[in-house]
């Protein structure tokens, strides 16, 4: 039952998210010039210095403004790639707690609770982190996932898309893109 719970929360969230996927690329209201001459950069550029840009970018959106709260990132990925998902989200509910704008923060704790198959918190998260980023296209992307594990391949498909037109070049987005398109071939995207 607290499964089917869960799941029902993930899925509410998740069709909440729609609107996020469909919003225009507008610049945030926070985003600085060189966030956008970043994001400028990776539509037009080719797959090689696409990676550099792509780097580029996620040590900027890593950065919070306090050593504390990196700290706590910090502490939380290396948890995280240990496998420890409870201490992960330890750490990140402390950074979310004492940084909420800081989307990362957000973004980070929704792989940690999708890890740990909890779904309703991490669309939650997902939804806080795109709120404050709506150009992060790792968050984009994993919120294609999620749909994709509910079984909604369109706007898995749409939120590919939306990734893609972000950052034409990501390998996992255009996996997804070519593996979903025999399925969504023909209907209305």
């Amino acid at each position: 039952m607290i499964v089917n719970h869960l799941n029902l929360k993930a899925i509410v969230a998740a069709t909440l998210l729609t609107v996020t996927i469909s919003m225009p690329f507008a610049i945030a209201a926070g985003e600085s010039s060189a966030e956008s001459d970043l994001l400028d950069q990776l539509v037009s550029a080719d797959a090689a210095s696409a990676r550099g840009v792509d780097r580029e970018l996620q040590a900027l959106w890593r950065k919070s403004g306090s050593a504390a709260m990196d700290l706590l990132l910090s502490r939380a990925v290396e948890a995280m790639t240990k496998g420890d998902f409870p201490a992960a989200i330890e750490h990140l509910t402390a950074l979310t707690d004492h940084a909420p704008d800081f989307a990362r923060g957000w973004y980070e704790r929704a792989r940690a609770y999708h890890a740990m198959g909890a779904y309703g918190p991490s669309v939650a998260d997902l939804e806080r982190a795109l709120a404050l980023n709506p150009n992060d296209y790792n968050a984009i992307y994993a919120l294609g996932t999620v749909f994709e594990q509910f079984r909604d391949p369109k706007r898995a498909y749409e939120a590919y898309l939306r990734a893609k037109a972000i950052h034409p070049h990501h390998e996992e987005v255009l996996s997804a893109l070519e593996r979903l398109r025999p399925e969504v071939a023909g209907k209305d995207l």
